[in-house]
């Protein structure tokens, strides 16, 4: 039995028909349980306009609540022939309850039930995409902190440059991940905003109470002008890309200099061996494979934001279908990206770090501006003392100080984790996870 809730009893081609569905049906399996929250709160609000009677409502309730139970279970199944969720969660309301079933679509459009599911499935998406990232950060703070003393080479144009540490080095990566959760709590307070009562893009002539749904969701506020809530989609999901793509650079940097740090080369890091893989032709290869996948994905997580900019960039107001394509490249995008951070959780957990590696003769030039410095605290001008060291250094009179005293804030003396983390903590609060669950948990109980 085919179900559009645009049906008015002609037939479209068949080929058309595949070509403008496309990839929705797949898609839209992810945005079922959202879409009966959302149908949940637009049908209490139309008791409370007196569309649907007290007598109906917890009748459609109870059938609502059933099929969320199957979407949440992973047994909701777009039937063949049935065009999207939307449609899909009518007919099983119209086989249960009959003409009942088919009330809950007033004043509503298909544009704003996609709108408002697809809000609702990113903000359950950036909740879990938060707490990973933090997990993350968490690690490579503890990592710090147990490596804070283990010095490394830094390097400029991959060039020996100055003493480093692993104490820095995993604490660099776990304050740019601090940054990115910025974006990402930017990326929900955008999310986090009702558009349903848009319907069309240009609202409706039922007194619709806007603010009750909004509660109801637990949404920050709503997306009050109702062209700019239909303007609006592409908008979210192309900056929360921009927030992905913030995390994904962080992550594929690391991953870059976990490949070349375990190499013999350097062998500044060893990685467990059950997270490497071999070679079929040389037994004695241990391949960062999983990082070199990770910088791969990471790096095409990165090209999101231009991928859904090129789909909406030239769309005047008003919904146009070119908008359906978002989900296919969207939807996919976050469970790429959350396996990216668990496998690099799960290494950087257990990665171990090589110690006394500036022992080694080849980095002896790597203190010489400690030399430089410690000749200009005991009053040589600094150009000089820059001269005279470049120059015992061409003479090969130069003879390394190792001792490293850096106290300032953020080097490898006084790293700063304490600060670092007061910021994670701090961005993480921002987020209304707290109220978001409990608006939910309220509207299915």
């Amino acid at each position: 039995m085919a179900q559009k809730l645009w049906d008015k009893g002609k037939a479209t081609d068949a080929e058309i028909e595949k070509f403008t569905v496309g990839r929705d049906r797949e898609m839209d399996v992810y945005l079922a349980k959202y879409d009966v929250l959302g149908s949940m709160a637009h049908i209490t609000m139309l008791n409370s306009i007196d569309l649907i009677g007290d007598d109906e409502l917890p009748v459609l309730l109870t059938e609502l609540k059933k099929i969320y139970a199957l979407a949440d279970k992973g047994e909701f199944v777009i039937e063949e022939g049935v065009e999207d969720v939307h449609s899909q969660v009518e007919l099983m309301l119209t086989r249960a309850l009959g003409d009942l079933g088919k009330k809950i679509h007033s004043g509503r459009s298909r544009n704003d039930q996609v709108l408002l599911d697809m809000k609702l499935y990113t903000r359950d998406q950036l909740k879990d995409l938060a707490m990973d990232v933090k997990r993350l950060f968490d690690i490579l703070i503890s990592q710090s902190e147990q490596y804070k003393n283990i010095l490394m080479p830094g390097y400029t144009h991959l060039q020996i440059a100055m003493p480093s540490s692993f104490g820095l080095w995993f604490g660099a990566y776990a304050e740019s991940l601090a940054d990115d959760l910025e974006v990402l709590l930017a990326a929900w307070k955008i999310t986090n905003r009702n558009p349903l009562g848009s319907a069309a893009g240009y609202g409706s002539s039922f007194p619709l109470n806007r603010q009750m749904t909004t509660d109801l969701l637990g949404f920050d506020s709503m997306d009050y002008n109702v062209v700019y809530a239909q303007m609006g989609r592409g908008k979210m999901e192309r900056t929360v890309a921009f927030a992905m793509a913030s995390i994904a650079g962080t992550i594929s940097k690391l991953a870059f200099d976990a490949c070349m740090f375990t190499s013999q080369n350097f062998g500044f890091l060893k990685l467990p061996d059950e997270c490497t893989t071999g070679s079929s032709i040389m037994p004695h290869k241990k391949n960062p494979d999983v990082f070199e996948l990770t910088r791969a994905k990471c790096n095409k997580i990165q090209t999101l934001p231009q991928q859904i900019m090129m789909i909406i960039n030239n769309l005047p107001s008003g919904y146009f279908r070119d908008l359906q394509i978002i989900k296919e490249i969207f939807i996919p995008a976050f469970e790429e990206l959350r396996d990216c951070i668990k496998m690099t959780c799960h290494i950087m957990s257990e990665v171990k770090v090589k110690e006394n590696i500036l022992d080694d003769n080849k980095y002896d030039f790597i203190f010489s501006v400690e030399e430089v410095n410690r000749l200009a605290k005991e009053g040589m001008p600094f150009r000089d003392a820059y001269k005279k060291v470049g120059l015992d250094i061409e003479a090969g009179k130069f003879v390394p100080n190792k001792n490293i005293a850096h106290t300032h804030e953020g080097s490898i003396g006084n790293l700063c984790n304490d600060r670092i983390s007061l910021l994670a903590e701090n961005t993480m609060a921002g987020f209304s996870f707290g109220r978001v669950n409990e608006a939910v948990e309220k509207l299915l109980q």
